[in-house]
């Protein structure tokens, strides 16, 4: 795992938001920065499963966190503008951005792509990830210390049989982190990706189904390198994907 150690009140007082953060590691990446001081706005698409996870923080103590129901494969980007400014209004700040909801699409061999699956997973893991990072950018220059963290994978930085857009969207999700990362590189704004690596996910037992998901680390286990590229100890780190396993 990344060699990092959390510490108590490891982002207090911090804002953060977190999408996919029903389920999965967006979850469990809200519940852990929550439990370090930061008051979390929770962004997905059922609002059963962010009612679940805001219940779970509060039932725990820690600061009230928001919700946001947002369906990324049909938001505008108006929708992002208008999140983003209703965070400033209500919070004053943005300190944190985890863009770790995805689709994984259908893995198939290349010239099998479907054409409606390429253009949706497309919108959800690229376009989406763009309109939201444009509308939140601004947000997070209000911070000292504003972190933008996107989600990759193995398949992002090295193409790999049969995982068609999903691998594709992944290599431009690396690469609009690093073309935020140089354009913000003078300010106090830092762009970095996580690639969680083999994790106890819907989504890797929907990839690998005949997997022993019991051999796999938990979203728990990998936090560390969530928590470190929110935190100030990070502050000098900008432009990297990082391996949280």
């Amino acid at each position: 795992m990344f060699d990092y150690q959390i510490k108590d009140n490891n982002l207090l007082e911090k804002v953060i938001l977190v999408t996919g953060a029903g389920d999965g590691i967006g979850k469990q990446a809200a519940i852990t920065y929550a439990s370090l001081g930061a008051t979390v706005i929770l962004l997905g698409r059922t609002v059963e499963k962010l009612e679940s996870v805001y219940d779970e923080i509060v039932a725990a103590g820690y600061p009230e966190p928001a919700i946001v129901p947002l369906d990324m494969k049909g938001a505008t980007k108006q929708h992002y503008i208008d999140m983003a400014n209703t965070i400033l209004s209500q919070f004053g700040k943005l300190d944190g951005a985890l863009l770790n909801a995805s689709i994984l699409g259908e893995l198939t061999p290349f010239t099998a792509i479907h054409e409606q699956t390429y253009d949706d997973v497309m919108q959800v893991n690229v376009k989406a990830q763009l309109l939201l990072a444009q509308a939140l950018v601004p947000a997070l220059l209000t911070s000292n210390n504003g972190s933008i963290v996107f989600t990759s994978s193995s398949v992002g930085s090295k193409g790999r049989a049969f995982w068609g857009p999903y691998s594709l969207s992944k290599f431009a999700t690396e690469g609009m982190m690093e073309l935020i990362a140089d354009e913000y590189d003078n300010t106090s704004l830092r762009a970095n990706a996580i690639n969680p690596g083999a994790t106890r996910t819907g989504m890797r037992a929907s990839a690998y189904p005949a997997e022993d998901a019991n051999k796999l680390a938990t979203a728990e286990d990998i936090m560390p390198l969530y928590v470190y590229l929110m935190s100030d100890d990070s502050v000098d780190v900008t432009g990297k994907t990082l391996k949280a396993q």
